[in-house]
């Protein structure tokens, strides 16, 4: 299947429109639109201020796509996200609400600032793509994608994200620092006022759909599918780790190495998609025992080694 010019020519156009908004940062946008085009949800890890919120909100608007954002405390419900069924007394009878998920770009802000309960009402979200309220099953809008931002340094008031709820994010990334020639740069180009604000749809969500279905026929050779399956299972066999990647991890690296090929202008995947977008597909999936992490091991090291070890490919072609 060679690629669709015009579907190429459509995320230059939000590339841009997002890179025009956090510069410096291309290879972090890829990532973000390579989860996009997968199907897949994101977990961003940065310190405050280095434009999570902004970066979210341009790829919204670069669709014309429906946004929603949630800021989560200790004190939100999940009805406050899920929505809730209020009693209509004109009609007699119990009507929907809709809460803020039945959306296309869902970002919730700090996220490990909601309790465990309220967390969990994401799981249905992310993995079936709908919410059940009082036995009544809501599908929601298409394309849908969850995003979800929390602070690496401030713990104080916190709740751990369950393995369970880690796994279902597709990729976890930070955004990092701009370099100083990049933060002049963004001082002069925020004089006018914020640049999200002044952003143009250059797509539609619809287009968008067409573009997801098109990365499904991205060819991936079966020595590099048993490549990334080797990878995968040797997280689950490493000594150092106790909890590896999840058949679920195999699917959504499967996808997201299709999706990335395709942002590359490619049909066809080649090995170093692979090793590319491990650390972002697979770190946060892998939960260390508690003696290793002490000998400084971490996932990024874990998954370094498994890659050393893996024969790579050398015919990819079809």
């Amino acid at each position: 299947m060679p690629v669709n010019e015009q579907s190429i020519r459509t995320l230059a156009a939000v590339r841009s429109n997002l890179e025009s908004c956090i510069l410096g940062k291309s290879f972090e946008i890829n990532l973000l639109l390579t989860a996009l085009l997968a199907g897949g949800h994101v977990l961003i890890e940065d310190v405050p201020g280095t434009g999570k919120t902004q970066l979210i909100k341009a790829m919204a608007k670069s669709m014309s796509g429906d946004y929603r954002r949630i800021q989560c405390n200790p004190d939100i419900l999940p009805s406050d996200i899920t929505g809730v069924s209020i009693f209509h007394p004109h009609e007699e009878r119990f009507v929907f609400r809709p809460g803020p998920v039945m959306t296309n770009i869902l970002l919730t802000d700090e996220i490990n600032r909601a309790t465990t309960k309220t967390q969990s009402a994401l799981l249905e979200v992310m993995e079936e793509r709908c919410v059940t309220v009082d036995g009544i099953t809501h599908e929601l809008p298409h394309p849908f994608m969850l995003c979800a931002t929390q602070n690496p340094i401030d713990f104080e008031g916190t709740y751990m994200l369950p393995e369970a709820q880690l796994d279902r994010f597709m990729m976890k990334l930070g955004i990092g620092y701009p370099d100083e020639g990049t933060e002049k740069t963004m001082l002069h180009s925020h004089s006018q006022g914020q640049p999200v604000d002044q952003l143009q749809p250059v797509t539609t969500m619809e287009e968008i759909t067409a573009i997801q279905s098109q990365i499904r026929e991205v060819h991936m050779n079966e020595s590099l599918v048993d490549y990334l399956l080797f990878i995968v299972r040797r997280t689950r066999e490493h000594e150092a780790v106790l909890l590896g990647a999840s058949p679920r991890a195999s699917l959504a690296f499967m996808m997201a190495v299709k999706a990335y090929a395709f942002l590359q202008e490619r049909d066809y995947v080649l090995p170093d998609d692979i090793k590319t977008l491990a650390p972002y597909v697979l770190g946060h999936r892998i939960l260390l025992r508690p003696d290793s992490r002490m000998d400084s091991m971490n996932s990024g090291v874990v998954l370094q080694k498994i890659l050393q070890q893996a024969n790579v490919p050398v015919s990819v072609g079809r």
